[in-house]
Formats: structure tokens, sequence, C-alpha cells
């Protein structure tokens, strides 16, 4: 193989695996978060959709209609730290499918006629 076609394999392979690891990456995310008194934990995916909620005995001495708008706080909350996880595994992919210059006239892959 030439060294320009050694060099689109590994340029192909490189952003696969980019792709991998972002896929992994968004599916390893989980935003948490707990009211400042405890009362509700609540857990989200990269999705948002709440994979776990944990509520104190707190919750019993307030009114249904409170305890339903804290947990629905609470997982905006969480959502909003699962989407900064988000967009930094996003962030890492948009830094490895950037362009790379590769001489100086920061052209990739030959010229038009190359094979």
């Amino acid at each position: 193989m030439s060294a320009e076609m050694d060099a689109l394999v590994a340029n192909a392979t490189s952003k696969l695996e980019a792709l991998e690891a972002a896929l992994y990456g968004l599916k390893q995310v989980r935003g948490q978060f707990t009211t400042d008194d405890g009362a509700v934990s609540v857990e989200v995916n990269s999705d948002g959709a709440l994979v776990g909620l944990s509520l104190s005995e707190a919750v019993t001495s307030m009114a249904p209609s409170d305890v339903g708008q804290l947990i629905i706080w609470a997982c905006r909350q969480a959502s909003e730290d699962a989407g900064a996880q988000r967009s930094k595994v996003v962030a890492t992919l948009n830094e490895s499918f950037a362009p790379a210059t590769s001489d100086a006239n920061g052209s990739v892959g030959g010229g038009p006629d190359s094979a």
C-alpha cells in the first residue's frame, strides 16, 4: 500500500474509533440531582429519561402536589447535568473530526489525481 493509502486508512480508522467512543460515552451519561434538603434524588439517562428516583421520609409531610413539583424540578436539574455531560462527549467527537493538516498547503489525502 502507498503512504497515501495508509494515511487514508489510518484517518478512517481514527474517525471510526472516535464515533464508537462517542456512542459509548453517550450511553454512560447519567445526570443526577438531589434537592438541598435531600427529600428528592433523581437520576436521568442521556435522553433525559428518569432512571432513578429516591424520596426521603420528609416527603410524607408535604402536599402531594408539592412533591410532584419538586420531582419535576429535580428532573429538570438532572437533565441539565446530563446535557452538559452530553455536550462534552460531542465536543470531544467534534475535535476528533477537525481537519488535520498534513502538509504545508493544508491538504490531506493527496491531490485530485491520487488513488
